[in-house]
């Protein structure tokens, strides 16, 4: 059967989407606690810098391929490998890093869904910090409970990516992403009241030479493949939806603003908390679930807090869990010809499945041995691999393949088009060619061990 493709309905509905999409766990779960351990200011700095010259150069590729293609990512790479190369690869790296991060994206989102209902309960009202922590611990070891959630939230997800293009993804993103970003600047505004926004400030607009490594750019680095959504095929497809008269360029400015916005926010909407109560700011990925919910429960209007917290948190993982359903459900629908439910239902399910062992990662139901073999639980796991492998090697390809093998004259014509700003489209090509690669390269070496250039900085070789 013959698909017709859908489009957004306009440059609002491509926008939410979007954003939607870059503003996930990425920014909310991810980006304060990295920031935390990475010193603050400088890694903020350094995380400004990479979106810059990494970042957006291969966002906008991404878009230039779905749009001129009107394909997902497998068929994007193989309409423009004129030579038959077998480009195509590129795109079943995006394929396989959006199956692999829903598989457990899900089962974090759905702790987030638990906390909302905890929060509902006021559970955390008059327990220590050590009993809220436990209560994490008990939940991420409770298999069949975080089964549960995982499950649910696959299902919501899987039904907004059968509804459609425009009546499903666009329509609730554009319900989500806005609601999200009232929450996250509610939230923003009280914690302007507490009396550790003033340190707060200081941690993530000073920059502290002291604190940097090598190493902390190198992870501003990775930081910037996450909030961008790229590397994953997200944007090759919603490129594809895109309307000829839209600017690339143009879209891609707002997106990556938004992002750099939302990601000042949510510091400034977490450090603050955690200064007012005189705690480290270097609290690692327990500071959501473990750190926030206590000292959410020692301020006025505690279960109002934690309640919007959470359900700021469940959104953002909404909008950025539906393209990841979206971009391997598009790829199977084009590749094999069957329709948008059908495909949607194979790869929820697939998802689902697939997800069960991260689920279960903390109790030892399932494999018991993984991390005494292969060194940490089955969930992290998966997120290491695609996070040092699959999404960087898919980023490089993708900057190699716009900068070196498609036809230049379609790629100028779709940077160019409908936009005022012509004259970055050699300094954009310069980049993607040269600089995305390199950058992507000490990514990877870095992040797999093969060499820490942190003794470049010690004086060492």
């Amino acid at each position: 059967m013959n698909q017709v493709r859908e489009h957004w309905t306009g440059r609002i509905g491509f926008l939410m989407a979007a954003i939607g999409s870059a503003i996930g766990l990425g920014i909310l779960w991810k980006f304060p606690y990295t920031v935390g351990e990475n010193g603050g200011g400088l890694f903020l700095l350094s995380y400004f810098i990479c979106l810059a010259i990494v970042g957006i150069p291969i966002f906008i590729a991404e878009i230039i391929l779905g749009r001129s293609s009107q394909r997902a990512a497998v068929g994007a790479y193989e309409l423009h490998d004129k030579k038959g190369a077998g480009w195509k690869v590129t795109g079943w790296f995006g394929v396989l890093a959006s199956f692999l991060i829903m598989s457990f994206y899900s089962v974090i989102a759905g702790w987030g869904m638990s906390y909302i209902l905890m929060s509902l309960n006021g559970f955390y009202q008059n327990l220590s910090g050590d009993e809220v922590a436990k209560a994490y611990d008990a939940l991420s070891t409770s298999g069949d409970i975080t089964l549960f959630w995982h499950f649910l939230f696959t299902l919501i997800t899987t039904a907004i990516v059968i509804s459609g293009v425009r009546k499903g993804i666009e329509r609730w993103a554009k319900i989500m992403t806005k609601i999200l970003l009232v929450l996250l600047v509610l939230l923003f505004l009280y914690t302007l009241t507490l009396d550790g926004f003033g340190k707060a400030v200081q941690f993530i607009f000073h920059p502290n030479p002291g604190d940097f490594k090598l190493s902390s750019a190198i992870e501003a680095l990775g930081l910037a493949f996450w909030t961008l959504s790229i590397g994953q095929g997200i944007m090759i497809s919603y490129g594809s939806y895109m309307k000829r008269s839209d600017s690339v360029v143009q879209m891609c400015g707002i997106v990556a603003f938004s992002v750099i916005v939302v990601a000042v926010l949510a510091a400034l909407m977490i450090f603050p908390v955690v200064f007012t109560f005189g705690l480290e700011p270097q609290a690692g990925p327990g500071l959501i679930f473990q750190t926030l919910p206590y000292l959410f429960a020692q301020l006025p209007g505690s279960l109002v807090l934690s309640t919007m917290f959470f359900t700021l948190f469940v959104f953002t993982a909404l909008t950025s869990a539906i393209p990841l359903i979206e971009v391997v459900a598009t790829n199977i629908m084009e590749l094999k010809n069957i329709s948008r439910k059908k495909a949607a239902i194979m790869v929820g399910s697939a998802t689902f499945i697939f997800g069960i062992p991260s689920a279960f990662a903390n109790s030892s139901t399932i494999f018991p041995d993984w991390a005494a073999i292969y060194g940490m639980n089955f969930l992290k796991t998966i997120d290491s691999l695609v996070s040092i492998w699959v999404i960087p090697i898919g980023g490089l390809l993708c900057s190699l393949f716009v900068g070196w093998v498609m036809d230049k004259k379609v790629a100028r014509e779709e940077f160019v088009f409908g936009t005022k700003l012509a004259f970055l489209y050699l300094p954009w090509r310069f980049f993607l060619r040269w600089v995305v690669p390199i950058t992507i390269l000490i990514i990877i070496i870095q992040k797999s061990g093969l060499y820490d250039f942190d003794r470049l900085l010690r004086g060492g070789v």
